[in-house]
């Protein structure tokens, strides 16, 4: 069984979209949208203070195309 995913704020959660491929599409209201040309998906960051929420940190990274794995190593 994997470590459960360390809690994160939306910045860490978007330096770790950029660095595995993302780039900042555009924003809407509180939420920023990242998008990945080669995968071709787009997923958003909700940008509130305090950490996101384990579900809602899950939700993106499915979005993204990334393994939990994955993702970790990209924080």
């Amino acid at each position: 069984m994997s470590p459960r995913l360390p809690t994160s704020s939306a910045k860490e959660v978007i330096r770790a979209l950029e660095r595995g491929g993302f780039k900042n599409s555009h924003q809407k209201g509180s939420h920023v949208y990242f998008w990945n040309s080669e995968k071709n998906l787009l997923t958003s960051v909700p940008m509130h203070s305090g950490d996101l929420g384990r579900g809602l940190l899950k939700a993106i990274i499915k979005q993204a195309g990334f393994s939990e794995e994955e993702f970790r190593k990209l924080l």
